[in-house]
């Protein structure tokens, strides 16, 4: 058995991991990536050990496979990040369809030990909370919100004064995020998983954050909005515009959503253009 202060010790490091680079870092500022340093980037898959003939290729044409759920291939295939927002409203309907779709309750487990969501999850911990920062929803104040699950409702937990700029701020000076109807933050309350898995609960909750995120994608592709899954945000503004402690609970991931139009993909090509140009 681990004694208790090596086990301790190792879970702060894990939360710290999972936290991101924060205030006082001390690599923060000095770090430089290879691709900053112009350095040939790594290839993009790994290498086939087989000659071609040897091969088994697969079949693209999905169409004809009976799918139990009409609309699946469709969803699947037209998922993608998007950058660029009409800024035309968005209603609460929607957004009660998206907050469902990520962190919705289906049922409890036992007398309540669980809750079996939207969302796989580690031991069915669902050790997130979800926040929002609202911009542009029919029927709801501009502000800042927390989602309740288990009563699938909204808490409003207050305005905020300049809603782009604390957005911009939040994202960590990415002002295009400003443009979006709404902005989901995610907090880890990260004993939720310690309790159950100790040291090892970091990593897990990193993969249950990807089946979050991926889930809005989802949403979203299903009814014509768009989102991008961010991870450059800034700790200490996002602690303090939510009230957190930043210890027993803070955020780690993020994603503006917005209404979108089909001729805007041209614009999300330039910008993948741009970032490539230069090299970011």
């Amino acid at each position: 058995m681990l004694d208790e202060a090596l086990q301790k010790k190792l879970i702060e490091e894990g939360r710290r991991f999972t936290r991101g680079a924060m205030e006082d870092d001390p690599y923060e500022e000095e770090f430089e990536s290879d691709q900053e340093r112009r350095l040939p980037q790594p290839p993009l898959c790994k290498a086939p050990v087989r000659p071609q003939e040897e091969w088994i290729r697969l079949p693209r044409d999905f169409e004809a496979l009976p799918m139990a759920k009409p609309g699946l291939l469709e969803t699947i295939r037209d998922r993608r990040s998007a950058r660029v927002y009409t800024q035309e409203e968005m209603t609460v309907e929607q957004l009660a369809f998206l907050l469902w779709a990520t962190q919705g309750v289906k049922g409890l487990r036992g007398k309540s030990y669980a809750t079996l969501r939207t969302v796989p999850c580690g031991g069915a911990r669902h050790e997130f909370e979800t926040y929002l920062l609202v911009k542009n929803v029919t029927g709801l104040a501009a502000g800042i919100y927390h989602y309740l699950p288990l009563e699938h409702a909204l808490e409003f937990l207050g305005a905020v004064e300049n809603m782009d700029t604390a957005i911009t701020a939040a994202m960590s000076g990415q002002s295009w995020c400003a443009k979006a109807n709404v902005v989901f933050l995610w907090s880890m309350v990260p004993y939720r998983a310690e309790w159950r898995y100790g040291i090892y609960a970091h990593r897990i909750a990193l993969i249950d954050a990807g089946h979050v995120g991926q889930n809005l994608y989802l949403a979203c592709t299903g009814l014509g909005l768009g989102t991008c899954g961010i991870g450059a945000f800034d700790d200490a503004v996002c602690t303090e515009l939510l009230g957190l402690d930043g210890g027993e609970e803070y955020i780690v991931y993020s994603a503006p959503v917005g209404t979108v139009r089909e001729k805007d993909k041209a614009a999300e090509q330039a910008f993948y253009k741009f970032v490539e140009d230069e090299g970011l």
